[in-house]
């Protein structure tokens, strides 16, 4: 019994210390100047999202899908490329849509 109770003790123990030390991590994260690297991604962010962007990915649906229905014998590899090429037109092509029709990008976090 008391060796349970010692094991229930360290398990709240390490939990409590576990919630602190989260605590001050988020305090840390307030506010300060831009980090070196936030620039060149916010143009990496823009030019994936862009039109040339949605004009890729929009050929590059088509190419997969259209490889995809009448490609007829495909290995296994040359498949899952084809899928892998639709989801990611898919998600690109989504983020352009989004920004489109609602005027946001991504997530927004209220």
């Amino acid at each position: 019994m008391s060796r349970k109770l010692s094991k229930l003790n360290r398990l709240i123990l390490s939990t409590l210390l576990c919630i602190m030390a989260t605590k001050t991590a988020f305090a840390g994260g307030g506010g300060g100047g831009g980090l070196p690297w936030e620039t060149p991604l916010s143009r990496i962010a823009a030019s994936l999202t862009g039109p040339v962007a949605l004009s890729i990915s929009l050929i590059a649906l088509m190419v997969a899908g259209g490889t995809l229905v009448f490609g007829g014998e495909l290995s296994e590899f040359a498949r899952r490329s084809c899928v892998a090429a639709l989801a990611i037109a898919f998600l690109v092509l989504g983020a352009g849509f989004m920004t489109s029709l609602f005027g946001v990008g991504g997530a927004t976090v209220l």
